[in-house]
């Protein structure tokens, strides 16, 4: 068992996130037993290539736009948007302009 805070505070997501110049950034926020969140910041272009995870996901847009690519289709999301994917779905991501997201990993308990 991990020895976790009941309550974790970032009071500035932005500021945690600091887009790179010509760059991606990951950066883990919070890891416990159950989920794991790691935040990106990606310069217009940036992208990840196709990849998978072993664990369902979220992705989360926090600021800026992506295109996003999965099994299902294409889609352009931005703050407003939120997607799940099951375990093992290909997907990839592309700033069309300087932007963040969440990934939030859920782990088996």
């Amino acid at each position: 068992m991990t020895d976790t805070p009941a309550t974790k505070l970032l009071a500035d997501l932005a500021a945690a996130l600091e887009i790179p110049e010509d760059g991606t950034l990951s950066k883990v926020l919070y890891s416990d037993d159950q989920i794991r969140v790691v935040g990106f910041a990606f310069d217009e272009g940036q992208e990840l290539t196709e990849h998978t995870a072993t664990v369902p996901v979220i992705v989360q847009v926090v600021s800026g736009r992506f295109q996003f690519s999965a099994t299902e289709g294409e889609w352009e999301i931005g703050p407003a948007s939120w997607i799940h994917m099951v375990a093992d779905e290909p997907h990839s991501v592309r700033a069309l302009e300087p932007s963040r997201l969440l990934l939030t990993l859920l782990r088996s308990s």
